[in-house]
């Protein structure tokens, strides 16, 4: 079994004896992989804010950051020129790095470091009811021809067959339903469906679309057309096509008030969510959106104005961004959302905006997701 970085940081703090010394650097070969290390690949392993290196080289070793500021000098393990570094950095670190060992740069990469606690509720729980999860693969579509995806739905064991539910349907929704994935939505709808702290909801996962010759797995080629695009294409895809499918497959019923829907999305499909929201706010009432793309990608960035000028749509919405959020040609994503926290305030909106230091992905969302649907789903029983 592989080593931890947590754990090779305590074994490198006492002189192992030459048996603990050798299955230490098996151990260390196993995290980095031994082809890696052979090839000069091997890159930084990160478990929390601890983070390992590792280098096969006859010479002395020490890993530099790219301003040349020194890490660290490496730690021998054996004579076959194996070396670590382990070290414990801030959160939310972020550097690039070289491996120099004479005089040489022998390996280089970057480190990213992003440590969130996850609460209870993101926990899987023995006592607690656990729904079932259905898939099916959607290719026939009429608004978005020559694609296929995976649609995920998420049935609570509290559902009644005949009766009807409230819905939240999530973009990229495979990653984000997977109990062992960082956000663990199907987790967290079992608590707090249980705790009556939200709605029986049916969860609609839908990724977006692939092209026909791409393989499962791949990035999918439509998910920016999809999801970045202004207009009503998206809305009227999931209320014409994936929703009465849904239906139809599971025998599953949906409460038809518009507070009883909800639609969630990050990054791409943070803005998808909300467009879905402004373009049908008679069906969907309720949005959650992290890192949001609300820059220059489409025409993303019309909606601080368009908000401003357009009659108070009755939609709920719940952002959450964080401070290291991307900066690029498209846009600055901090300030795209602090541009949409001030619009809906402005329009006095019912909304929240949570702010961390999170980078771009669905880190800094996970942890605070529960709190989140609580708020969203509030005054709905």
């Amino acid at each position: 079994m592989a080593i931890t970085p947590v754990a090779l940081e305590r074994a490198l703090t006492s002189a192992p004896d030459h048996t603990a010394a050798k299955d230490l650097h098996q151990q260390v070969m196993r995290l980095f992989g031994k082809q890696n290390l052979l090839k000069g690949k091997a890159s930084a392993r990160i478990e929390g804010t601890t983070v390992a290196w590792a280098v096969m080289d006859p010479h002395p070793a020490q890993v530099v950051r790219a301003d040349g500021t020194v890490v660290g000098h490496m730690t021998s393990l054996g004579d076959d020129g194996l070396q670590v570094l382990v070290k414990t950095v801030p959160n939310f670190s972020e550097f690039q790095y070289q491996i120099v060992a004479g005089g040489a740069t022998r390996v280089g990469g970057m480190v990213h470091v992003e440590n969130y606690e996850y609460t209870a509720d993101s926990k899987r729980k023995k006592d607690v009811p656990q729904g079932r999860l259905e898939k099916f693969t959607w290719k026939d579509s009429r608004i978005f021809p020559d694609t296929v995806r995976d649609v995920t739905v998420y049935i609570p064991q509290q559902y009644q067959p005949d009766s009807e539910a409230c819905l939240m349907v999530w973009q990229d929704g495979s990653r984000h339903v997977d109990p062992n994935g960082s956000m663990r939505v199907s987790v967290v709808f079992d608590n707090l469906i249980h705790q009556k702290e939200m709605p029986v909801t049916i969860g609609v996962f839908v990724d977006p679309g692939r092209q026909p010759n791409q393989k499962a797995g791949e990035k999918a080629k439509n998910r920016s057309f999809e999801y970045d695009g202004l207009g009503d294409a998206y809305a009227r895809f999931l209320l014409e096509e994936i929703l009465p499918e849904v239906q139809k497959r599971q025998k599953v019923k949906f409460r038809q008030q518009p507070e009883a829907w909800a639609i969630a999305g990050g990054s791409s499909g943070g803005i998808c969510a909300f467009t879905a929201a402004w373009e049908r706010p008679q069906k969907f009432h309720k949005v959650l959106s992290w890192v949001g793309t609300f820059v220059d990608i489409r025409g993303g960035n019309a909606y601080p104005y368009l908000v401003r000028i357009t009659e108070k749509k009755p939609i709920r919405v719940y952002l959450l961004d964080g401070t290291n959020d991307l900066d690029n040609k498209f846009g600055n994503w901090p300030i795209a959302n602090r541009m949409m926290e001030a619009s809906l305030k402005y329009m006095k909106y019912d909304y929240r905006m949570d702010w961390t230091e999170c980078f771009h992905g669905s880190k800094g969302m996970a942890p605070a997701l529960p709190d989140a649907l609580r708020w969203l789903w509030r005054d709905v029983k």
